[in-house]
């Protein structure tokens, strides 16, 4: 514990399911235990959700779980940019990286969207579920423990130190998770030769274009159009940023104009090192996912790297395995630890092939280019032969939009567990 957290709480609360943190992989299984009738608890650190995320990509596996919960007409009236075709320059040549038409499914499209919109979105659909309850500026500081169950969690807010007494405690903390750091679970290292540097610029009305990734010898940058403005991932080799910094600012926005030169009127509003954030770019899995009384998803169980934008997706998709798995049991008190590992034998085959295949973009494309050199940057045959047949970008599209195995709804919404909805938002 914190050495300056109090010792004793200033107020206790009993709940069926205590969620910690209000992420997607969260604030979606808050919603979907809450549709259940189960008393949830969601816990978001912050008293908002108006940040800047890494993870802006709603894709056509999330699209149809909202789809099958109802939501859908209403979340895509939320303001978004719809991609299907990956593009991008390769050493001065445009390859085809996935072109998503060719998915039999409902939403061919990669949604852009704010993520705090989407976070928002399900708040606000979550109030009409009386079982749900969704604390802010809520921060869980430690663990409550009963032996070697885990019965909770200890939360400092705004009004002091309260102890949520839980049958059940669900770490959706992310990478830097402090619940499985508190419950100490192994966590095994894979690695990635690539941090990021995050930053936006502003869009003129007249600026189009539809190149995604560009790569060039030492370097690699991704772009997205998000209506008004460019957000924008400058890829560096791992533990170079100190190096980036000492170049100068002038040097590297002079490097971002090279290699896109369509940010070139909007790269004043980049006035510091302060306008980038760097992402540390972290590729790792937990080897056990569960204690007693505990379960790790999403980040906190997996952190996979920004390669195909996968992170928030299979966030959403742990979240709807998990409800399905063990919505009903929790009707009847905590699930036993073998039932709550039946979470990680579901999802733990499409999280480990994703990332293995991450790692062979980042060994075989990613590494070769931020080397450098003197040599031209020659596509890899892979993405020649993708860019070439057409009906080849059907596989990479698949794997980014569905992913390995997605998941369906298969969790039931409870009787009566529907109250007034305040906001307008949903129909049943």
């Amino acid at each position: 514990m914190e050495p300056d957290t109090p010792q004793s709480p200033q107020a206790a609360v009993k709940v069926r399911c205590c969620i910690v943190g209000g992420g997607p992989a969260g604030m979606m299984l808050g919603y979907l235990l809450g549709r259940a009738g189960i008393d949830v608890m969601v816990l978001e650190k912050h008293a908002d959700f108006f940040r800047d995320f890494r993870g802006d990509t709603v894709h056509p596996s999330t699209l149809q779980v909202m789809d099958e919960l109802g939501l859908i007409a209403c979340f895509l009236t939320l303001p978004y940019q719809p991609m299907q075709k990956i593009d991008g320059l390769f050493g001065g040549t445009p390859v085809r990286i996935a072109d998503l038409r060719r998915l039999h499914t409902k939403y061919p499209f990669i949604a852009f969207m704010p993520q705090w919109d989407f976070l928002n979105f399900l708040r606000e659909a979550g109030k009409r579920f009386a079982s749900l309850k969704v604390m802010m500026n809520t921060e869980a500081v430690d663990l409550i423990r009963r032996g070697e169950t885990i019965a909770g969690v200890r939360a400092k807010t705004p009004d002091g130190i309260v102890d949520i007494e839980a049958d059940l405690t669900i770490a959706c903390d992310g990478r830097h998770s402090i619940v499985r750091e508190r419950a100490g679970l192994e966590v095994e290292e894979i690695g990635a030769p690539m941090d990021v540097l995050w930053f936006r610029v502003g869009r003129r009305a007249d600026e189009t274009e539809n190149l995604f990734a560009r790569v060039e010898p030492g370097k690699m940058m991704v772009t997205f159009d998000r209506g008004d403005y460019w957000q924008c991932a400058y890829v560096i080799a791992k533990g170079q940023y100190d190096a980036v910094k000492a170049r100068g600012l002038q040097a590297l926005t002079d490097d971002i104009v090279r290699m896109a030169p369509i940010l070139k009127s909007g790269i004043v509003d980049v006035k510091s090192f302060d306008d980038f954030k760097l992402l540390t770019v972290a590729i790792n899995r937990l080897k056990r996912w569960t204690r007693p009384g505990l379960l790790c998803i999403g980040d906190a169980a997996h952190a996979m790297s920004p390669v195909g934008g996968v992170g928030v997706n299979l966030a959403v998709q742990d979240a709807v395995a998990t409800a399905n798995l063990l919505a009903d049991k929790l009707q009847y008190g905590c699930p036993s630890e073998g039932e709550l590992d039946a979470v990680r034998r579901r999802r733990e085959f499409p999280v480990k092939m994703t990332q293995a295949m991450q790692v062979i973009v980042q060994n075989n494309i990613i590494s070769g280019a931020l080397q450098g050199g003197d040599r031209p940057l020659k596509v890899p045959l892979v993405v020649r032969l993708i860019t070439a047949l057409p009906w080849l970008q059907g596989i990479p599209a698949r794997l980014i939009a569905l992913g390995v195995r997605p998941e369906h709804v298969q969790s039931k919404a409870a009787p009566g567990s529907y109250r007034n909805d305040p906001v307008g938002i949903i129909p049943r």
